[in-house]
This record gives C-alpha cells, sequence and structure tokens, in this order.
C-alpha cells in the first residue's frame, strides 16, 4: 500500500517521497484513514512503529486541503519529555520543509527559558508540541490560547501519567474545546491510562499496530549474569571485545549514571552521564555528541528512555534493570529501528533474576542466560526475613498449633500443682 492510496493531498504524498517514506507502518496504514475521516484513535504502538507520522500528515492534510474550519492553533500534541518534544516536532517540521505553503510548528519545554518559546509564538502557530507544564506556562503569559484547537495528540499517554502530569492534562483538557478531535497513543494500558482513554475519547477506532510481527523491531535480546558488583568491569569488557562503536547504557540511579561514566573515563572509554539535573543545553551538547560518535557510552537514567531516536544505535545495556516490563520494552526500543537490527544486553544478578522473569513473563519471550568467562557470578539472592509483630521470623516461629498445645500443657501442669 502507497501513502497516496490512504487518501492523502497529492502534495503530502509528494513530500513523503521526497523524504524517502515509501510505505505505511501499520499503525499508520490504521490510524491516517481513521484521522481522515475525523474519528477518534486509540492507538497501542511500541516506540519506533511510526506513530508521529500516523498522526502529524491527517493534521498537515487538513491545513493543506483548506479544510481547516476554525483560527488559531489546530493541533496540539502533549508528549512527556523534552527530548520527545524536539524528537516528534522536529520530524513533523521535516514534513513540512517539502510541503507547497507553509506550515507553523512550534516545540515547547521546561528547563530553559520561556522567552525564546514566547517570542517564537508571535502570528501565532498551526501546530504545537509540548510538554504539559509549560504550555500550561506559555497560555498563563497569553502567548499561546487552545480554545479553538481543533485536534488533541496524547502521545506516550502511559508515560504522562507515570511522570505525573494528570494534573496539568486536566487543566489543558478544561481549556480546549469540547469540540475536537482526539488521537491517543500509548505503549502499555495501565488502569489510570485506561480511565483517561475512556473520559477523553468518543467511539474510538482502536489500533493495536504492535500486534504485526511484520513490524516488530529486530532486536537480538541478551541476559548476562553477573554478580553486581562485577557490572561495570564486565561492561568494560563487552564494550572492547564485541567492538561496540555506540552503547545507550541504562542504570537506576543519577549517582551510577556519574560513577559508571567516570569509570568508564578512567580506562579510556569515550563516556559521559546524562540524567535529569542536566540544563537543557547541557542534554544537547551530550547527545549531540553522541549521536556524532564523537561518544562512545552514553550512561543515562530512565530520563532517555523514550524521546530520543538515534539513528542506527547498535546496542542498548540494562546495568540496572528497569522498574518496570513496560520501562524494559522502551529501553530496548532505542535500537533496531527503522528497520536495522539491534542488541539489548540486560546483565541479572541473584538478586534480580525474579525481576528479570516478570519481564520475560510480560513479554512473553525467554531470553537465554549467558556466562562470560572470568565473570561468572558466585553471589547467591538473599533469602528474605519476614517479621512477626509477635517475634520470630516466618516458618521458624511456632505455629498457632504449637501455642494452644503448650497453654493446654501448662493448664494441666497449674491444675496438677
Amino acid at each position: 500500500m502507497s501513502f497516496a492510496k490512504l487518501g492523502l493531498a497529492p502534495a503530502l504524498a509528494d513530500a513523503l517521497t521526497q523524504i524517502g517514506y515509501e510505505t505505511p507502518t501499520a499503525i499508520q496504514a490504521a490510524a491516517i484513514p481513521a484521522a481522515l475521516r475525523g474519528a477518534d484513535v486509540l492507538g497501542s504502538a511500541q516506540t519506533g512503529s511510526g506513530k508521529t507520522a500516523a498522526f502529524a500528515l491527517p493534521m498537515l492534510h487538513a491545513l493543506l486541503g483548506g479544510k481547516r474550519e476554525r483560527t488559531g492553533l489546530y493541533g496540539l500534541v502533549l508528549v512527556p519529555t523534552r527530548e520527545l518534544a524536539t524528537q516528534v516536532g522536529e520530524a513533523i517540521r521535516k514534513l513540512v520543509q517539502h510541503l507547497p505553503q507553509p506550515v507553523k510548528v512550534s516545540i515547547a519545554f521546561g528547563g530553559v527559558s520561556i522567552n525564546p518559546q514566547m517570542m517564537a509564538l508571535r502570528g501565532g502557530t498551526d501546530i504545537m508540541v509540548a510538554t504539559p507544564g509549560r504550555l500550561l506556562d506559555l497560555v498563563e503569559h497569553n502567548a499561546l490560547k487552545l480554545d479553538r484547537t481543533a485536534v488533541l495528540v496524547l502521545d506516550e499517554a502511559d508515560k504522562l501519567l507515570d511522570m505525573g502530569f494528570s494534573e496539568e492534562i486536566a487543566k489543558i483538557l478544561g481549556k480546549l474545546p469540547a469540540q475536537r478531535q482526539n488521537l491517543f497513543f500509548s505503549a502499555t494500558f495501565p488502569s489510570a491510562v485506561q480511565a483517561l482513554a475512556s473520559s477523553l475519547l468518543r467511539e474510538p477506532v482502536r489500533i493495536e499496530a504492535s500486534a504485526e510481527a511484520a513490524h516488530e523491531p529486530d532486536i537480538l535480546q541478551r541476559a548476562v549474569e553477573v554478580d553486581a558488583p562485577r557490572r561495570t568491569q564486565l561492561l568494560k569488557q563487552l564494550i572492547r571485545q564485541e567492538k561496540w562503536r555506540r552503547v545507550l547504557v541504562f542504570v537506576a540511579t543519577k549517582y551510577a549514571s556519574e560513577h559508571v561514566a567516570d569509570k568508564l573515563r578512567q580506562n579510556g572509554v569515550r563516556a559521559e552521564a546524562f540524567h535529569g539535573d542536566f540544563s537543557q543545553g547541557a542534554r544537547t551538547e551530550v547527545l549531540a555528541d553522541f549521536k556524532s560518535g564523537r561518544l562512545q557510552v552514553l550512561v543515562a537514567t530512565d530520563v532517555a528512555a523514550r524521546g530520543i531516536d538515534i539513528a542506527e544505535l547498535p546496542v542498548v545495556v540494562n546495568y540496572d534493570l528497569p522498574r518496570s516490563p513496560a520501562d524494559y520494552t522502551h529501553r530496548i526500543g532505542r535500537t533496531g529501528r527503522a528497520g536495522a537490527s539491534g542488541i539489548a544486553v540486560s546483565f541479572v544478578s541473584a538478586d534480580t533474576e525474579a525481576h528479570f522473569r516478570l519481564i520475560e513473563n510480560r513479554q512473553n519471550k525467554r531470553v537465554p542466560r549467558e556466562r562470560i568467562a572470568g565473570f561468572e557470578p558466585v553471589q547467591q539472592a538473599a533469602k528474605p526475613i519476614v517479621s512477626d509483630p509477635n517475634g520470630g521470623v516466618k516458618g521458624q516461629r511456632k505455629s498457632k498449633k504449637d501455642k494452644l498445645r503448650e497453654a493446654a500443657a501448662l493448664a494441666a501442669a497449674q491444675q496438677k500443682d
């Protein structure tokens, strides 16, 4: 199927050809016709599925075709992180560059001065890609009005709620017109996401593109058993032994990000930390160095799990396992994008083996365990100790029947006395 057959304007189909888009992905083929009809869309989409074009192309089609019934902001895209805001906004701008008429696309996020973003909105904008907090800041500064917005997109809705944006989303919804189109995309659907979708969408077209194996990313998953204290040494050996030219390493804390990056640098590896305390300028600089190859290893917290698009990133390493199976999916999805293959390596210790099994169960995939010579694990999982308010340890304290027997024996002895 071609993009032209989806019903897109000829100028838009030509622009896609110039960019190099050949055939629609599964979510694009399903979502674009529904969005063009004006229907609400509920999409289950994994990272790298092509969902940005799935919601951007219908908006651009409407703007090109003169079907826009309202003035002011036409499309609003809410995203959870500044990295994703930049990625999505730049992807739409790339499409716009090849169109026969101008379409203004604006990007806004926190962590930087609001003044340049306000200046950029002078004269209005057609499509806004923003994080919720900064969007509200712009509205409060009268730099942007939402009362005529025709299309609302929630991209990575699960992460929006995970990051605590529910209150901001509620405020934004209150400023939008009641009559609008809603396009809702999420990789996972916990109860909070389902509730938000139910309250937001009207008879939505449901799409589950992630279920199509033909579009599953080509990612080789590996699980290496290693004692936790030896992970950094193992990481250094794997980088050199397997000649990884670029590696994205995920850790659990900001301290671990700095610590592991420092240890790698001490051993001659071009590495840098990446976490939430970085200013926007520092984030941009580090990512640019990593994308260009000036950095070999980026050691990141989960702030980088979504919204970073590194072309042809060959390897992702879970130095620390993520908290949830959904985060695991998003982490490893940084590799194996756009038809390329990738490798995702997870370090599994005795204490994290049970957690990794949970991840395997949720993705219905068993990952064979590996052992690297010289790094065979020797530690065993600590046995959980369950405290008892009556004293003792579960499994070792006296049972209720034992206590009753002792009480009966004591009473009988007292009667004899």
